[in-house]
């Protein structure tokens, strides 16, 4: 019972941090502007502060290697993603393939809440069978990842010269790399002390709960914006303009609702 009290409240004081988290990364208008001019060091630079700010990335890698003990496997399940991410940020990139980047995010967020569910073991509990191949599903959802990553890129002025945008492209893949290099070493670091501690196995459970309800927030949000948002090259919706979205939505039900009086 007190363990079971300890999870939850461990889960909600880990919930409180989740609007930060909402704060998810995008190409801001000062981006753009910089990246006009900007050469490939410039781009390197973009990605590794776009790899720091991605909140979703970084959620979805610190439940990959959340129960990882060894440096080899680290280096397996994370080769797994990268490899993943890389194909599609550049293929997709250099090819202009792009969807709309809330939906892509969305489903970014359900890997999160994926991660978090296989590290609570919620595949045996809930559905009495084996986790999905974890190797596979890394690298599959490397894939998404990366098509998000490439969303975000092509809001850039990339140059209409093939070799000029390819240089763009795989620089800001470098920094994306080394983002994520840093972004792990501190998550393995910190879990690699926290492990031999007791609290590990007593919170490990609420840490990923966390990570679901974290997962869910995400999910929400991106799916909310993908409604709303009449900017689509903006990744937030401004507040003012967002409430008149819903003054028109509500004139629009008043005007149905007087129709249907009349008639």
């Amino acid at each position: 019972m007190t363990r079971t009290i300890s999870h939850r409240l461990v889960a909600l004081l880990l919930l409180g941090l989740i609007p930060l988290v909402g704060l998810a990364h995008g190409i801001s208008e000062e981006d753009r502007q910089r990246m006009l001019d900007g050469g490939y060091l410039q781009y390197v630079g973009l990605g590794a502060s776009h790899m720091l700010t991605g909140y979703d990335h970084l959620l979805f890698l610190f439940g990959v290697v959340f129960f990882l003990t060894t440096f080899k496997d680290v280096a397996k399940f994370v080769t797994a993603f990268t490899v993943g991410h890389c194909i599609t940020l550049v293929f997709a990139t250099y090819f202009k393939i792009t969807w709309n980047y809330y939906l892509v995010d969305a489903i970014i967020a359900a890997s999160v809440i994926y991660k978090g569910f296989d590290n609570n073991g919620g595949f045996q509990r809930v559905f009495d069978m084996k986790s999905p191949n974890l190797l596979g599903a890394v690298f599959v959802f490397g894939l998404l990842h990366g098509f998000g990553l490439s969303t975000r890129l092509q809001q850039l002025p990339l140059g209409d010269d093939p070799a000029a945008m390819l240089g763009r492209i795989l620089s800001f893949n470098v920094g994306v790399e080394l983002g994520q290099i840093a972004a792990l070493a501190a998550m393995v670091a910190l879990l690699a002390a926290w492990r031999h501690r007791p609290s590990f196995k007593r919170f490990s459970y609420a840490a990923n709960l966390a990570l679901v309800y974290a997962g869910v927030y995400l999910l929400f949000t991106q799916l909310h914006g993908y409604q709303h948002d009449t900017a689509p090259d903006s990744f937030r919706i401004p507040v003012e303009e967002h409430r008149h979205v819903h003054d028109d939505m509500n004139i629009e039900n008043t005007q149905d609702d007087s129709l249907n009086t009349l008639n």
